[in-house]
Order: C-alpha cells, then structure tokens, then sequence
C-alpha cells in the first residue's frame, strides 16, 4: 500500500491531480490579554503569558503534490459529515476534467456510509489509504504537524479567515 502512495507521487497518473488530505484538529483562536510590547534595538518582541481563550476549530486541508497548493477548510468539528462538505469543496476547486486521486490516513471517518455514498456519485475520486503505521507518506500531513503561531485571534471566525 505504501508504495503505492509513493507511485501516485513519483508518477501521477495522466490526467490526475494527487491530493494529500489530513486534519489539523482543535486549532484554538487565543488572544492575549494585554498588547504585546514591539520590538526595540536588542530585544524580541514581548507577548504576556495570559490569553482568553475563543473555541477552536478543525482545519481539513488538501495539498495539491504537483503545484504546492492547499485547499483548505476549517470547521467546527471533525465528523464525517464536515469531511464530506471539505470532499465538495475539493470537488468545486479542481478542474471537472481530471480524477482526483486522495492520500489519506485511516481516520474512520473517511470511511462512513455517507462518506462512501458521496464516493458513489462523484466516481472521479478515489481514495489511497497510508498504512496504519506510515502517516507519514501523507505529505500533508508532514506540514500540519508541528504547532503554528497563528498570531492573536478574537473569535473562532477570526480564526477560520
């Protein structure tokens, strides 16, 4: 299975566009409490310890191996019926004329009834499982990893901009 992922990277089909798709989940909207204090000549900007927090969110995101762009998404959970409106929302961004081939993780749900009957429909899609143990050949995956500073955020709509 997994050297089948790589195929899918090293030699795309004709006429496919490979999508790694992961989710990034409860990314928090936090806004400090108190303005940072700007940088001056010999010392980094300085932010307080103390921060309100304002939910958080679910990132879907879909990397495009080829051109090195992200579909992106955030949703307020991660259910397989947000999986399946982040599925549309590829669908509507990728030319009607290529297969879309998807690198995912084993997350259950990718794998539901509804996920499945949505699949049905849209037959230009098919989906390429990691290994259980290989997340890592998801590249996507790779970028969502490690934590991000998403600067001050004052609601969760903040956040989702």
């Amino acid at each position: 299975m997994g050297t089948l992922v790589v195929g899918l990277y090293l030699a795309p089909p004709d006429r496919a566009l490979v999508l790694c798709v992961d989710e990034k989940p409860k990314i928090q909207a936090l806004q400090g409490t108190a303005p940072a204090f700007p940088l001056r000549p010999g010392q980094a900007e300085r932010v307080t310890h103390d921060y309100r927090r304002h939910g958080t969110l679910d990132l879907f995101a879909a990397l495009d191996v080829k051109a090195g762009t992200v579909i992106g998404s955030c949703k307020p959970r991660r259910r397989s019926a947000e999986f399946r409106t982040f599925l549309e929302q590829v669908e509507s961004s990728v030319a009607r004329d290529l297969e879309v081939r998807l690198v995912l993780d084993n997350l259950k749900t990718h794998k539901t009834t509804l996920v499945q009957d949505w699949l049905v429909q849209h037959p230009r899609f098919n989906l390429h499982f990691t290994p259980t143990s290989a997340s890592g050949l998801n590249l996507v995956e790779l970028d969502l990893r490690g934590p991000r500073a998403l600067g001050s955020c004052s609601s969760r709509r903040v956040l989702q901009e």
